[in-house]
């Protein structure tokens, strides 16, 4: 049975003079308006959020998400703004970005100050359908050992108000900072699962249960299986890479369940901190620590060992030759860090921004900001043997 996929991606609103991330995601959001579009806001004023359709297949998530990207990009042009789809800003100053003016963001920003000061940060979160909150909160422990391969594919938040942080994903190391951020633990029934919620919530730590920002949870108004540990991703193919694998790890889990009822895990999810340290750390240019052995191996080979353990499941989802392709694409060409250190050594942090612009428009080469406004982006607009395939509109 295939396993529906929905995608909700943040970018984050930058001065296209500039380069600077500025907290005009209000006038983002009533320029795509007037193109009939529906995007949200988020809690700092420098944030957009797009959401998919629901897909069965990953060359309609691919066009569904260039498609926004598009209107997103046209929308911001006519405000002098453009869109970065990263973890972090590279530009960027703090108390420059208030917060939006609503009754829960205002909250957060009195009782949690510096945190959802600091929160300008971008992230792609995944659904994959789940049968029911049971399977879901049940799956969330299968799925857990192999998230952090998954942040390190998407890594692409090296720099944090304007300085190399030494880290793939910085966005990871701010976000982990939140009291209900990180891996969810096991638990056997959906019951158990929300009892816990009520107990953060009733503590007084958290306001409401969607402050729960684990890694992986169950969508509290869909039938779904949410992945949250991944930072904003340039380049689509990423997000369709990332998209397909998750949803394999779902399908995979679903059935684990149905076949034996058993999760296979041994309720010891302590060293998935470390893991998940070590990805934001090392992205794909390091070790990572692998799920099946749980010791240090290259990046590489845990990627493609993850191919190995879900191809048969990517086969019958449909998925194996695009997936494949994709991931190899990845590897050759290095994360999106990397790419973004690399064009900022060349050049300059200003270059690396326009880096970021360009990839997310679908650009395979850094423009300057006057080509940039001269020039319509060529939008990739489908999948080719796994491949994303640049057509001019």
């Amino acid at each position: 049975m295939t396993v529906r996929i929905g995608v909700e991606e943040e970018f984050h609103v930058i001065d296209i003079e500039s380069g600077q991330l500025v907290p005009r995601a209000d006038a983002l959001l009533r320029a795509v308006e007037r193109y009939g579009e529906t995007f949200t806001g988020e809690l700092p004023q420098s944030v957009v959020e797009s959401n998919s359709g629901v897909h069965a297949t990953l060359d309609g998530l691919f066009a569904d998400l260039t498609t926004t990207r598009a209107r997103l990009d046209r929308a911001a042009a006519s405000e002098g703004l453009a869109v970065a789809a990263a973890g972090t800003a590279p530009l960027a100053r703090l108390g420059a970005v208030p917060t939006a003016d609503l009754p829960r963001y205002v909250h957060m920003t009195g009782e949690y100050r510096r945190l959802a000061d600091e929160q300008l940060i971008c992230g792609v979160h995944v659904h994959a359908d789940v049968p029911d909150r049971d399977t879901a909160v049940r799956a969330m422990c299968v799925v857990a050992p192999w998230l952090p391969v998954l942040l390190a594919l998407s890594a692409s938040s090296p720099y944090w108000l304007g300085e190399d942080t030494g880290y793939a994903s910085w966005r990871t190391m701010v976000w982990q900072r939140w009291p209900t951020s990180g891996q969810p633990g096991c638990f056997t029934r959906a019951e158990e699962y929300d009892r816990t919620v009520r107990a953060f919530v009733d503590s007084g730590v958290i306001s409401d249960p969607g402050m729960i920002y684990y890694d992986v949870r169950p969508s509290a108004h869909l039938p779904t299986l949410e992945l949250r540990v991944c930072d904003a991703c340039p380049q689509v193919g990423t997000v369709v890479l990332i998209a397909g694998l998750y949803r394999a790890l779902v399908a995979d889990a679903r059935a684990r369940l149905r076949a034996t009822g058993e999760t296979g895990c041994d309720g010891n999810h302590a060293w998935l901190r470390a893991a998940t340290w070590r990805a934001a750390r090392s992205g794909l240019e390091g070790d990572l620590v692998d799920p099946l052995t749980r010791h240090p191996a290259p990046a590489h080979g845990v990627v493609r060992g993850m191919l190995r353990h879900l191809r048969p499941t990517l086969e019958a989802q449909g998925d194996w030759v695009t997936v494949r392709s994709l991931a190899e694409e990845i590897l050759a060409q290095g994360s999106a860090a990397a790419r973004l250190r690399a064009t900022a050594a060349r050049e300059d942090l200003l270059a690396g921004v326009d880096h970021l612009l360009a990839e997310t428009r679908g650009r395979t080469r850094p423009v300057t900001r006057d080509r940039f406004l001269r020039h319509p982006a060529k939008t990739p607009a489908g999948l080719r043997d796994g491949r994303a395939a640049a057509k001019t509109p």
